[in-house]
Order: structure tokens, then sequence, then C-alpha cells
């Protein structure tokens, strides 16, 4: 079951193995979801497009620091 914290008025779910983004998430969240090569951080767009980083983190703990500055970068209004 994913789990949804809210920083900097930012959600970010983290999601369990086999969940999708796009059933679980909205506009503007940040989705977290572990796969084979480790958690792969995912911004979801307006239109419901993803788009995320290239390589994924080794631990669930550094994908969600990863999240946590961007919703802290999107904050600032920059």
């Amino acid at each position: 079951m994913s789990t949804t914290i809210l920083h900097r008025r930012t959600r970010i779910v983290t999601l369990d193995p086999g969940e999708e983004v796009a059933a679980l998430c909205q506009p503007d969240d940040i989705a977290i979801r572990p796969d084979a090569n480790g958690w792969s951080v995912w911004f979801v767009g307006d239109d419901g497009t993803l788009d995320g980083y290239d390589e994924p983190y080794p631990s669930q703990k550094e994908a969600l620091w990863a999240a946590k500055a961007a919703a802290e970068y999107a904050s600032s209004g920059d």
C-alpha cells in the first residue's frame, strides 16, 4: 500500500512494488517507485505525463531525500 507525505505543499507518494504511478498519483505529485535497479523518482505533469531522473537511487531513503529537495526547489518559485 502506498504512503503519502506532504513536503512544502507537494505530495510525495511512495509506491509498493507493482503499484502504478498513474493509478495513485495526481498532477504535481512526486512518486517514488521501487524497481529491479533501485528506487526511481517520477514527476507527474499536469496532463499525467511522467518525467524522471535517468538513474534510480540505491535506497528508498536516498530517493526520498531527492524528492524532498525537488519539492523544496519547486516551492521556492524558481
